[in-house]
């Protein structure tokens, strides 16, 4: 196996769980990456300790105070590592010219403007960011058509796609494609009653079944709101319709995601339910190198189960798929409102059953906008975080003192 000159790369949101994975698949691999800069929103600690072990040339955090913590740290530790801070400070890691791969993994909206940088700096982009592409997907990859920039899917279900597809892909039809088939675990709530859901605890959708994941991607999936940014980024990633995908639940999250063929094939990507299979495919891709992941055996498995998805329980796919169909800036508008209530809804202020309440109020309050650019784009965004915002509000006053409204938590 040839590979070129140890490639550097720059890992945005580093200290998340996508991060944590992306530096253990690199830290097996010392004769081929280096680490160029890692980047955390505000845990310094962490941090501090990634630049320890890696010692990059670059360490970003997104607030100044937060920045000159780091720094005391790093010189304490006698590491030469720069300290950068802010949206801007991010940009410039992604695009520095000597970076060759970047793994796009800050979680939410905050992701966008450095991935679109690494992407205009014609890198090897490993897009766990979902966000970026449901905020600003015809932009995003209009930007991608225009630049010399590589896109590989690191979300466990595109990267499963992405493989089973040919490569290079034109469109579905041309490769024979007669469907998507996008799979979920159907999280941690698949068969709790429908009534309980109301009382369900932060530290409980926190607790997937399956996967190890950051504390809001763990309650997008209770939700399966996951599974409808997932199905809205594979229409973009894709070049995919609506009506070309469907959402399978697969309890046991062995089966990633399937290509159904013309011809009556279909074809599975498995594996064992570990985020460094697809990070470590999409950094050698494509070449294969060890993951750390162990084999799969299927004996020990012994069973797959498949059903549809219930959109009684589940409305947030609901959601997600009425955006992608309105198209404009819906889908920002959508991902606005969910970050705000999930956000709501781990600090103990919004019942689980409320988050798609919100969601759907702010939907349809909200006119759909064309998105001429990234600043129309930002602007949807913070329009519906302040709708989402007041949402949140009136619920609180309509349920101030009331014991018989659920859809609160006492503020």
């Amino acid at each position: 196996m040839q590979f070129p000159a140890v490639q550097q790369v720059c890992v945005l949101g580093s200290t998340g769980s996508i991060g944590v994975s992306t530096l253990d698949v690199l830290a097996r691999h010392p004769a081929q990456y280096s680490v160029f800069a890692l980047t955390a929103r505000e845990r310094v600690a962490e941090l501090a300790e990634q630049c320890r072990q890696f010692n990059p040339r670059y360490a970003v955090v997104l607030d100044e105070g937060k920045a000159a913590e780091l720094q005391r740290e790093l010189a304490a530790a006698g590491l030469a590592t720069e300290v950068l801070c802010g949206v801007a400070g991010l940009c410039q890691v992604a695009s520095a010219g000597e970076v060759d791969v970047v793994m796009a993994a800050i979680v939410g909206a905050a992701g966008l403007r450095p991935t679109l940088a690494a992407v205009n700096a014609g890198k090897k982009v490993l897009l766990a960011n979902k966000e970026s592409l449901v905020m600003a997907g015809p932009l995003f990859m209009e930007a991608l058509a225009q630049s010399s920039a590589q896109l590989l899917p690191i979300d466990s279900e595109h990267n499963a796609i992405f493989q089973c597809l040919p490569y290079p892909c034109g469109s579905l039809a041309e490769a024979g494609v007669a469907k998507i088939l996008l799979t979920g675990s159907g999280g941690p709530f698949r068969e709790r009653d429908i009534e309980d859901l109301s009382d369900v605890t932060p530290d409980e959708a926190c607790a997937h079944p399956n996967w190890s994941m950051g504390r809001k991607i763990s309650v997008d999936s209770a939700t399966m709101m996951n599974k409808g940014l997932e199905f809205i980024e594979a229409c973009y990633l894709f070049h995919a319709s609506p009506q070309d995908i469907d959402v399978v639940v697969h309890p046991q999250s062995i089966i990633h995601s399937m290509v159904q063929y013309r011809d009556g094939s279909l074809l599975a990507q498995m594996g064992n339910p570990d985020m460094r299979t697809p990070i470590a495919h999409a950094l050698a891709f494509p070449e294969r190198i060890d993951s750390g992941v162990p084999a799969l055996d299927l004996v020990a498995q012994g069973r797959l189960d498949f059903e549809a998805p219930d959109e009684v329980r589940f409305p947030c796919l609901r959601l997600a798929r009425e955006a992608i169909l309105a198209g404009g800036s819906a889908p920002t508008v959508l991902n606005a409102a969910n970050e705000v209530a999930v956000e709501a809804f781990l600090d103990g202020r919004l019942a689980f059953t409320a988050i798609p309440q919100v969601i759907e109020e702010v939907m349809n309050s909200i006119d759909v906008v064309e998105l001429t650019g990234l600043n129309a784009v930002e602007l949807a965004d913070r329009n519906a975080r302040q709708l989402a915002h007041e949402t949140l509000n009136s619920l609180h006053e309509a349920g101030a003192g009331s014991d018989e409204t659920p859809e609160l938590r006492s503020m």
